[in-house]
């Protein structure tokens, strides 16, 4: 029984000290793994967990920087910034948003518009990234606010400078105007670059020009305590204003334009045609661009978007029209070139022009015709047959090659958002488009400037400018120059230029000579607008909105107003020394001898001195 009672004893001691191995085995495994973790954590990942601690308690915050002035030709200040001040949340310092919401609500009136804009808002910015829920504070507003401040912690009045045009809808077109970041904006730019900006440029000048205008972002590094306030900053790396642009826009002239368009609906593009600058860009009617900075309401857009007069459509760059009896320079220059023509060759005009073989007439304005006509009597008078017969002469492919070189079937490159090519036909082109092939009689169409052939006033204003430099053919520019705020050293922008081929350089002496006698002449379509201060070379035109049976006649005053001829007139001066070119478009204007024309001198005189225009002496017929 001893025996058994010992053995017992035996058995128990080995199983404790077995399992006091085991558990010494597991508790130096546990201390190794521990000891092994705490390394890690407090040597190896030092650093990450360094950040995060002082994340805690340091926030990096974006300044962003402010965007650069618009200036005029003369420094008129076309784009300022003023300050606004806006109520802000942050949606991640906020415990319970809605209620959060309706107590300011108490305080500051926010309607339906502020809450519809705050949800859509928040759904693209972070949550750490304030959000708006009120625009433009009045001062009593901002101080009611800061005395119950206390009461909203993530809430903060934000104060920013906002985008404003002092001349509102005079300069709305060429400007364009900046308007609130949208998802599709995001998509588009460096969101880093943006950080902490609200405002972008959305159209004109202050979207071609973003990159100038923005500025480069900065960054504050700033201690904040557990409620978000900012203790002090730590560090900073200041922002990079915006470069301010100087426009060769005269003002005085684009106020001149405006006024002479008065009622029509139409377009005015002027153009120094020694370095291509563009001096005057008008499209009538226009807006107030101011609407839209802050966000315009649903109301006053739909009002300005369904007008039947299109406000918003900027016509210089995006309106596209027949440019008639305009372009009849440009192919006799492209005949003389070719050898097609030459200034002695006469054709006779018996009031209509038939290809051989057919009995389609395709009539000239002048019904009983102009008799035996040459090149420069063509320009004079704006003889249609002259011009059918050239273009069937020379054919299409002659006219479009020509044509191309004075930049129509293409975007002259203007430095505006938005610019469409107009359509320079060809056979390619309807066999891609239309899957029909080429008639001769649309070569004899395009030949006086109608059917497919479309044109923007930019490129009729470029091409003039081309015409008035003895082909050489310069880009047009909006922004001559950009500088720093603050500075006078300027950075100008370069002139991208090429010259035309025309053959013999008499034949640009030649064309100009007869756009001259179309202003000079007793029989030119633009007699009226003849001035005794200086000269004046110019054609008219008149572009057909809807086409005439063969049997039938135009008449103006039958025609309702959306159906009447479009009046065009393009020109420069003086003839000697060219230091505007013109082109005028005005919709459903008519003849353009008598409503273009007289704009054109208007806004000419306003640069080159000229006396009054008086409205006796109506052009002959025609154009």
């Amino acid at each position: 029984m001893l025996e058994s009672s010992l053995e017992d004893r035996k058995r128990d001691q080995r199983i404790v000290k077995a399992r006091a191995i085991v558990a010494g085995v597991l508790v130096t495994l546990g201390l190794g793994v521990t000891l092994l973790r705490q390394a890690h954590l407090q040597i190896q990942q030092y650093e990450h967990f360094s950040v995060l601690s002082k994340g805690n308690r340091v926030k990096i915050l974006p300044v962003p920087p402010t965007r650069g002035f618009i200036y005029d030709a003369k420094g008129r200040l076309l784009a300022d910034n003023h300050p606004s001040f806006s109520l802000e949340i942050t949606v991640e310092k906020v415990p319970n948003l809605d209620e959060t919401i309706e107590a300011l609500a108490e305080l500051i009136p926010i309607d339906a518009k502020d809450r519809a804009r705050f949800q859509r808002l928040k759904r693209q910015r972070m949550r750490f990234q304030g959000v708006p829920i009120r625009l433009n504070l009045t001062p009593t507003e901002v101080a009611r606010f800061a005395v119950d401040a206390h009461r909203f912690p993530g809430v903060e009045v934000h104060a920013e400078l906002i985008r404003t045009y002092p001349l509102a809808d005079l300069t709305a077109h060429p400007l364009g105007y900046v308007g609130r970041i949208n998802e599709r904006d995001l998509n588009n730019i460096d969101a880093g670059n943006y950080a902490g900006t609200n405002f972008i440029g959305k159209g004109g000048v202050e979207k071609a020009h973003e990159d100038v205008l923005h500025g480069r972002v900065g960054y504050q590094q700033v201690e904040v305590n557990a409620r978000g306030r900012i203790l002090r900053t730590l560090e900073s790396t200041p922002p990079v204003p915006g470069q301010d642009l100087l426009l060769y826009l005269d003002m005085d002239l684009q106020r001149a334009a405006t006024e002479a368009l008065g009622e029509f609906k139409g377009s005015v593009v002027a153009i120094d045609p020694r370095n291509g600058g563009v001096l005057a860009l008008v499209s009538n009617p226009s807006y107030d661009p101011n609407l839209f900075v802050q966000g315009i309401s649903q109301k006053d857009y739909d009002a300005l978007l369904y007008a039947p007069d299109k406000p918003l459509y900027n016509r210089a760059v995006r309106g596209q029209y027949p440019p008639g009896s305009t372009v009849k320079p440009f192919i006799g220059l492209g005949g003389l070139a070719t050898g097609m023509t030459s200034p002695e060759k006469n054709t006779f005009c018996p009031g209509y022009f038939s290809l051989p073989g057919q009995s389609h007439k395709f009539r000239c304005w002048r019904r009983g015709g102009h008799g035996s006509t040459n090149l420069q009597q063509a320009i004079v008078q704006s003889c249609d047959v002259y011009f059918y017969a050239l273009a069937n002469h020379m054919g299409i492919r002659r006219l479009h090659e020509f044509l191309s070189e004075f930049g129509f079937g293409q975007r002259s490159g203007i430095d505006i958002s938005g610019e469409l090519p107009g359509l320079l036909p060809s056979p390619e082109w309807k066999e891609r488009v239309r899957h029909k092939p080429w008639y001769p009689g649309e070569t004899l169409i395009v030949g006086i400037g109608q059917g497919a052939f479309l044109a923007t006033p930019v490129q009729l204003a470029v091409a003039t400018a081309a015409m008035a430099n003895s082909g050489h053919y310069i880009e047009p520019r909006m922004a001559r120059a950009k500088r720093l705020p603050g500075e006078t050293r300027e950075d100008e922008f370069p002139v991208v230029s090429r010259q035309i081929d025309a053959g013999e350089p008499n034949n640009w002496d030649e064309l100009i000579k007869d756009m001259s006698l179309v202003v000079e002449s007793p029989r030119g379509t633009a007699k009226r607008i003849r001035s005794k201060e200086y000269r004046i070379a110019g054609k008219t035109g008149t572009a057909q909105v809807f086409s005439i049976g063969q049997k039938e006649s135009y008449q103006g005053s039958k025609v309702p107003e959306h159906m009447r001829d479009h009046a065009l007139f393009i020109a420069f001066a003086p003839v000697e020394d060219p230091r505007i070119a013109i082109a005028v478009m005005v919709e459903n204007g008519g003849h353009g001898g008598s409503v273009a024309a007289p704009i054109a001198r208007q806004v000419m005189d306003v640069l080159l001195g000229g006396s009054r225009l008086t409205t006796s002496g109506d052009a002959e017929g025609g154009d």
